[in-house]
C-alpha cells in the first residue's frame, strides 16, 4: 500500500513515521528545503530557537505525542516540568497554576467544580464562548484574566474567541494527561526524530519540491502530480490545511467548502530572549494573567541547557495578536517584558510574528472542521485540523490519531 503525504510538519511527519511502522511505502513531499514546517529548529548565535511553536509539548510525556512518538519509536526525551505551571498575580507574587481556584471564595471554588464536573458529559452549544460561559456562571474579574493567558498562550486567541465547548474538553484533556513539558533538543529534534523513522522504514522525504496536483478518480483519490510527474498512491494525506488541500482539485462539494471558508486562522507574536542568569527559574508555563499583551512564557533552558550557549538562558514568551497594527502589538508585548523583569538583565534575541501563511494555526481552535474531506482516501493532518481539546501540537497528534483509526491502523 502506497501513502503519499503532502507537507513535512509535524502532523505529515507523524502519520508517514505511524504509516511507515505498519508496513505502508510512504512518500513526502515539503515544498520548504527544510523538514518540520513550525516546528522545527532555527540556529541563531548558538542559540535554538524555533521556527514557531515554543520548545514545549503542553501535556509533557504523558500526552497524545508523547504517547505516538513512543508508539513509532522515536527517540525523544521529554523533560516534565515541575511546577507544570505558575500564575504571575497582580501584587508580583506567584501561585502554582494548580492552586488558582484558592484565590477564589469559597462559596464560587464550590461552583466551580460541580460546573466544570457537570460539563464533562453535558458540553454548552457550540456557540457559546468560553468569555460568556465564565459569564454566566460567575463574576470574577480574576478567572476572565487567567483564561484570556491560558487562551492567549495555548491557542494563540482570547477567550471570547474559544468556544466554550472547545475549552471544557481542553480541561478534560488537562485533568487527564497532566503537565507540560520540553523535549531535549528543543523542536527539531522530534520532527527529527520523526524522519528517521520514516526513513529507516525505506520512506522518502522530498524537501524542496511541491505537489501540484491531487489526482481524483471517481470521488476517489488515486495520486498527485510533483515536478511534472505523476505518484499513485491509495491514501494520500495533507498537512497544508483544508483550503490549500482543495485549490488541488476540484472540490464539488459546496457545503464542505462553505464549512472551510468559516475557519478561522490564530495569529501570535513569539518573544525570545536571552540572559546570563535565570528569569524565571523553572521549566512550566509561566502565566501572565495581569500582562498588557503578554499571555505565557517559558525559560526552556531549566529543562535543557542545551538550547543555549554555555551559561546562557533562553525564554520565550508568547502573545496573541489583538489589534491589525502589529508593530504596536510587539511594541507592547516588549513593554510586558521590561515590566515582568524589571531590574534583570536580557537581551532580545528574535521577535517572530505568525499570521496570513504563516499562522500559528491555519484553523483556530473550535473552527476546524477535523480531518474528514468529501473525497475518499483524501485526509487533512496538522494545525489545522486538530483533534478536539487538543492543545496545539496536542491536538495535532490527536487528529493523526483519528485519521489512523479511519484507516485501520491500530493507535
Amino acid at each position: 500500500m502506497k501513502a503519499v503525504i503532502i507537507g513535512a510538519g509535524l502532523g505529515g511527519l507523524l502519520s508517514g513515521a505511524k504509516l511507515s511502522k505498519a508496513g505502508y511505502e510512504v512518500e513526502i513531499f515539503e515544498r520548504l528545503p527544510f523538514i518540520g514546517g513550525r516546528f522545527a529548529n532555527l540556529d541563531y548565535r548558538g542559540f535554538k530557537l524555533s521556527t514557531g511553536a515554543l520548545h514545549m509539548i503542553p501535556h509533557g510525556s504523558r500526552g497524545p505525542l508523547a504517547q505516538m512518538l513512543r508508539e513509532v519509536g522515536a527517540g525523544v526525551t521529554i523533560v516534565d516540568s515541575k511546577p507544570a505551571a505558575v500564575i504571575k498575580m497582580n501584587d508580583d507574587t506567584e501561585i502554582a497554576f494548580k492552586d488558582f481556584q484558592k484565590q477564589l471564595s469559597l462559596t464560587k471554588n464550590i461552583k466551580l467544580g460541580t460546573i466544570l464536573l457537570y460539563s464533562r458529559k453535558f458540553k454548552p452549544k457550540n456557540d457559546l464562548s468560553f468569555k460568556d460561559w465564565i459569564l454566566k456562571y460567575f463574576d470574577d474579574d480574576f478567572l476572565l484574566k487567567l483564561a484570556d493567558s491560558f487562551c492567549g498562550w495555548a491557542l494563540s486567541l482570547r477567550a471570547k474567541d474559544v468556544p466554550a465547548q472547545e475549552m471544557l474538553e481542553i480541561i478534560d484533556n488537562m485533568y487527564l494527561y497532566k503537565g507540560s513539558g520540553i523535549p531535549k533538543g528543543g523542536c527539531g529534534a522530534v520532527t527529527g526524530a520523526l524522519a528517521d523513522v520514516i526513513k529507516s522504514n525505506g520512506g522518502k522525504i522530498h524537501t524542496g519540491e511541491c505537489v501540484d496536483k491531487i489526482i481524483i478518480d471517481k470521488e476517489k483519490a488515486c495520486g498527485v502530480s510533483a515536478s511534472e510527474r505523476t505518484i499513485d498512491a491509495d491514501i494520500i494525506i495533507s498537512d497544508i490545511g483544508h483550503l490549500e488541500t482543495v485549490r488541488m482539485y476540484d472540490c464539488r462539494d459546496e457545503a464542505y467548502s462553505g464549512r472551510i471558508n468559516k475557519a478561522r486562522p490564530s495569529k501570535g507574536i513569539k518573544i525570545c530572549l536571552s540572559s546570563d542568569e535565570p528569569l524565571i527559574g523553572h521549566s512550566g508555563v509561566f502565566f501572565t494573567p495581569y500582562a498588557e499583551r503578554i499571555n505565557g512564557i517559558n525559560e526552556v533552558t531549566n529543562a535543557d541547557p542545551n538550547l543555549a550557549p554555555p551559561g546562557k538562558h533562553l525564554v520565550m514568551s508568547h502573545q496573541t495578536v489583538i489589534s491589525d497594527d502589529l508593530n504596536q502589538e510587539i511594541n507592547l508585548g516588549l513593554l510586558d517584558l521590561k515590566k515582568l523583569f524589571s531590574g534583570k538583565k536580557y537581551e532580545v534575541l528574535l521577535v517572530q510574528s505568525y499570521s496570513d501563511g504563516w499562522p500559528v494555526n491555519r484553523a483556530s481552535s473550535g473552527s476546524d472542521i477535523g480531518n474528514w474531506t468529501p473525497v475518499q482516501n483524501l485526509y487533512v493532518v496538522g494545525d489545522g485540523a486538530k483533534g478536539k481539546g487538543g492543545i496545539e501540537v496536542e491536538g495535532v497528534a490527536l487528529g493523526v490519531m483519528n485519521v489512523m483509526k479511519e484507516i485501520g491502523i491500530i493507535v
